[in-house]
């Protein structure tokens, strides 16, 4: 017979562990059986074996069984034990109320053993029931020594047997259904957990609904396996929830400039249809502004690729590079966009693990917020101490203390920036590059005015041995 195309033939992860408890109750159940089974019967013919021992036939009934020599065997009612004597020439003489028993050679041989000898095994009667005998010789005063075998049926010892057997049967069949019974039970109580986290994740599969929490309990695998999903779920959540506000935000802070650029190039494209020529100064300050708006496009989308990379590991490995040059590179840099400020530099040598160009562009973004709100013919300092802590002081209007919270997060500028240019992400791009090194960043006032901004990261103010700084 063979199965339709891709029908399930597989049973259920229940079905399989009640079946797994009920086949290993059945197979210890049926092993215990036998072996009581075998060790009773063991027990059984050892002590008949025992009671034939034991066992003596009387000279009366010897001398009966003598008499019955050339006599048919006897058709009443055997008695107790079956008693016969045993010939040299292999003939038997059956005493009365027995049943004839087959000689077998071992009786022969114990016949014709003139010295006295023993012997137990088994045989049948003439109709076939099994006995088991103990043949041996047995002196009697005034008669001589005869050989006599005395038997009992094994009929005894089998009835016995064949009702433990039926009993034990019983046993183990109510023990195999309980045990399915249980095994079922189990595995509903042991499954129910899994059932859940099935339930829970095809939700989250069909809804993705990554909200929904599976409850807890103990501390076992399905409770380790419950928090890790719940972790994962948790996880996914946010991430999707960053995507989401860096999206929405992106395209919040796209809008202006893609505004004002499409406004720009129409006023230019209704110039060039209607043949109305824009006088040269509008004319300029129009293409000022649309170069200007482009530059602002082009850094928005390069802080947007900046922030797109994951946070760790970044896209080169860190290596160990020299603050104090990377930091002389950021002020070359920030100089030419702050050509009336005055930028003063005290640089220690100090050595970190990063990446260079992350490194620089972040320090750039820092020395660029310094400048845009230093006042015109204003000041910068710049430090970078023994300790390896660099700051950053500004003489601008400062930062309020109840925006300080906010200062690193994506796309927030404080109401009195956002007249200014720049999108929001520069600070956020300089936390994670510096947290990337194992660094930290904080604002906070200065006195006198303004802000100054301290990064500190873990380094030495020499290079290790084996590996000198990279530029």
């Amino acid at each position: 017979m063979s199965w339709p195309a891709g029908k399930d033939r597989t049973l259920s992860l229940r079905s399989r562990l009640a079946l797994l408890v009920a086949s290993a109750v059945a197979i210890a159940v049926a092993a215990a059986a036998i072996t009581c089974w075998l060790l009773t019967r063991a027990q059984l013919e050892s002590e008949l074996d025992t009671s034939l021992e034991r066992t003596t036939a009387s000279p009366g009934s010897v001398q009966d069984a003598l008499n019955n020599c050339d006599a048919p065997p006897p058709s009443s009612k055997p008695g107790f034990a079956y008693v016969q004597v045993v010939l040299p020439s292999g003939a038997r003489c059956v005493a009365p109320d027995s049943q004839p028993v087959k000689v077998q050679p071992a009786d022969v041989a114990i016949a014709r053993t003139p010295t006295h000898s023993s012997s137990l095994h088994s045989s049948t009667t003439d109709d076939g029931a099994e006995v088991r005998v103990n043949t041996s010789q047995v002196s009697f005063r005034g008669l001589g020594v005869f050989t006599v075998s005395v038997s009992r049926p094994l009929s005894e010892i089998d009835t016995s047997l064949n009702r433990l057997a039926l009993l034990l049967a019983a046993v183990a069949g109510l023990g195999v259904v309980g045990a399915g019974a249980a095994g079922l039970w189990v595995a509903r109580t042991g499954l129910r957990p899994v059932n859940g986290l099935t339930r829970t994740v095809e939700h989250v599969a069909a809804t993705e609904d990554l909200t929904v929490r599976i409850p807890v309990e103990g501390e076992d695998e399905i409770a380790r396996l419950s928090r890790s999903f719940n972790a994962m779920t948790a996880a996914l959540a946010s991430s999707r929830d960053r995507q989401s506000q860096l999206i929405a935000d992106a395209g919040h802070e796209l809008r202006t400039p893609l505004t004002s650029l499409r406004t720009n190039v129409e006023l230019l494209a209704r110039s060039e249809e209607t043949g109305r020529a824009i006088p040269p100064d509008d004319r300029k300050a129009l293409m000022a502004s649309v170069k200007a708006q482009m530059t602002e496009l082009a850094a928005l989308i390069g802080d947007l690729q900046e922030l797109s990379r994951p946070d760790a590991p970044g896209p080169g490995p860190l290596q160990v590079v020299a603050l104090h040059d990377i930091v002389e590179s950021a002020l070359e840099r920030a100089r030419l966009r702050g050509p009336d400020l005055t930028i003063d530099a005290r640089l220690n040598p100090w050595y970190v693990r990063a990446e260079p160009a992350a490194l620089e562009r972040a320090l750039v973004n820092v020395l660029d917020n310094a400048v845009k709100f230093s006042p015109a013919g204003g000041s910068v300092e710049v430090a970078l101490g023994r300790s390896g802590e660099l700051t950053v002081r500004d003489h601008g209007p400062g930062i309020p203390a109840e925006d300080l919270p906010h200062v690193f997060e994506r796309f927030w500028r404080s109401p009195s920036a956002r007249a200014l240019p720049g999108s929001g992400l520069g600070l956020s791009i300089v936390a994670r590059t510096v947290q990337h090194a194992g660094g930290e960043i904080a604002l906070r006032p200065a006195a006198g005015g303004g802000t100054v901004a301290a990064i500190r990261i873990p380094g030495a103010a020499k290079p290790p041995p084996d590996e000198p700084p990279r530029t």
